[in-house]
């Protein structure tokens, strides 16, 4: 069994992971990388996207990710987001009403601060659609 580290995923709402975990694969701006314990130090940058916790006791988790930072330690990782959500509690039927709606705003928007506001939101949900 693989040595276990303190994990934390935070985010402006809330703290939604906070334990011992055996690894964590987190999307940094460079690439996907795999944390595990005694990991040489690093802070990078984070992509959108999915990151998956696998816990000490063996459970593996996914929560999407907007943006943020991920201060790396040996003794632990602690990933600061601009937003984050459980992949658990998404609602696929919403999710595909606010595509549309955001789709719709596109087609309409009158400028391109609009266009391009509608279009970052776009890109955010189907994040959060591909992690389904």
């Amino acid at each position: 069994m693989a040595d276990s580290f303190k994990f934390e995923l935070v985010s402006p709402e809330q703290l939604l992971v906070s334990e011992e975990v055996s690894e964590v694969i987190v999307p940094g701006s460079e690439g996907e990388m795999t944390v595990m314990a005694h990991h040489a130090p690093v802070m990078t940058s984070i992509k959108p996207g999915v990151v998956t916790v696998k816990t000490a006791a063996g459970a593996t988790n996914r929560y999407v990710v907007f943006g943020g930072f991920a201060d790396i330690l040996p003794e632990g990782c602690t990933l600061l987001a601009e937003s984050a959500v459980s992949v658990a509690d998404i609602d696929r039927e919403d999710l595909a009403q606010r595509i549309q709606n955001v789709r719709e705003d596109i087609a309409d928007a009158k400028d391109e601060a609009t266009r391009s506001r509608a279009n970052e939101q776009l890109a955010h949900l189907t994040t959060l659609e591909s992690a389904l």
